[in-house]
């Protein structure tokens, strides 16, 4: 089970970790290509990921899950990685225009209040990248692999517990077509399965990639417990004569 912070950073260091950490970087890049002068947070364990904007955002932050632990990021430099509760996060409200969730969503014992308090620290037109398990990708069956433990999703459970938070809906694939299998063929081929599959079976993707933006007019959210009371008024009745 992925319960340390060194867990992740274990796997990501491990060949076929670097396989991954190469396919989902290029993926988030080609949703995010600028992201100059704009405030970065990445939730869950995101410091593989976090470095490709470091040098152009004008803030990158990283928040580690407080079960998991946390260590200094980035290895040269000022830390830029925090330890705090993901409902609970330490930031201003309204301040934020990007942000990333990986190895995060599958692991949260409080799902639709960790993503509320996203929704809070998102600017009006901020936007959020989840990165989540595939329920029907081979990934989610590696035990080996962080993808491989917490609670997978299928593509509209994902965009509807999004879409629950007020979140908008703006774009999604899948990725990581690449089989969970530690072989040097695998590896060094990881190129082709990220090609051809997503056109012979598009449906086996490790993982799911949506992106969000926060609209300030998609609504307000109604208590469960609320109720709309509707009184009757009384009405004239014409009288015969």
């Amino acid at each position: 089970m992925y319960h340390s912070i060194y867990d992740f950073k274990d796997f990501y260091n491990s060949p076929m970790g670097g396989v991954v950490k190469h396919v989902l970087r290029r993926k988030i890049r080609g949703y995010w290509d600028n992201v100059k002068d704009l405030r970065v947070v990445g939730i869950g364990y995101t410091q593989p990921y976090l470095d490709m904007f470091a040098e152009e955002a004008e803030r990158c932050i990283c928040v580690n899950p407080a079960e998991q632990g946390s260590y200094p990021w980035p290895a040269n430099g000022r830390n830029l990685s925090v330890l705090a509760e993901e409902t609970e996060l330490p930031i201003e409200t309204n301040s934020i225009d990007r942000v990333i969730l990986i190895h995060s969503l599958e692991f949260a014992e409080l799902p639709k209040s960790n993503l509320q308090e996203i929704f809070r620290i998102l600017k009006s037109n901020g936007r959020l990248i989840v990165l989540a398990p595939n329920r029907r990708g081979m990934w989610a069956r590696a035990e080996w692999a962080p993808f491989g433990h917490g609670t997978p999703y299928s593509a509209d459970q994902l965009k509807s517990l999004l879409r629950d938070n007020l979140f908008v809906y703006e774009q999604s694939c899948t990725a990581l077509y690449v089989p969970p299998f530690r072989w040097n063929v695998v590896r060094r081929t990881f190129e082709y399965f990220e090609t051809v599959m997503p056109y012979i079976v598009p449906a086996i993707g490790g993982v799911h990639m949506v992106e969000v933006s926060k609209q300030v007019y998609s609504g307000t959210a109604i208590p469960a417990d609320s109720r709309i009371i509707v009184r009757a008024r009384p009405v004239a009745a014409p009288v015969s004569t």
